[in-house]
């Protein structure tokens, strides 16, 4: 009776050990930021089967750039609330070059969807962005956060230059 007991011990130690830990989902969450956002804003999206959603105002050239692509672009990220976390400065005509490969989803998939000199409007839901994680800045010596976990994302892009 012992050994059983023991074997049976075991087994559910083992059970609990191949489970496995399973992050929150919060697309149903983020998709209802997303459109309550667009509704209060006035704007409509076309959304792709990721969950990002998109406003193109401008396509720009015919030649878009591919996930292993190199761009330049001018752009602002901000929450929902309109709290800006970075941002390119067009006054002082500092884009930013950056490989696609080393961005988060959301922009890895959005800026190919525009070409040379195109503009869009990604409204980001949080798997395609930081995810769980919180984005922290060094402000003045003190580690302060920028992008809170799980938060939706805006960017304003401008694509000024594919490089391959």
């Amino acid at each position: 009776m012992f050994r059983k007991i023991i074997a049976f011990s075991l087994l559910l130690v083992i059970a609990a050990s191949c489970k496995k830990d399973v992050a929150p989902d919060f697309s149903a969450a983020d998709k209802k930021i997303i459109e309550d956002y667009l509704v209060a804003n006035n704007l409509t999206a076309q959304s792709t089967s990721s969950g990002l959603y998109y406003i193109i105002s401008k396509p720009g050239g015919a030649y878009h750039a591919n996930s292993n692509s190199t761009v330049t672009a001018y752009y602002k990220g901000y929450l929902v609330n309109g709290t800006i976390f970075d941002q390119t400065t067009y006054s002082a005509g500092k884009p930013a070059t950056f490989a696609l490969s080393g961005v988060i989803k959301g922009w890895k998939e959005g800026l190919q969807l525009i070409g040379v000199g195109g503009k869009i409007k990604l409204l980001i839901p949080s798997a395609l962005g930081y995810g769980s994680v919180a984005q922290t800045a060094t402000i003045g010596g003190v580690v302060q956060p920028t992008i809170p976990a799980n938060s939706v994302l805006i960017f304003d892009v401008e694509l000024v230059e594919i490089y391959n």
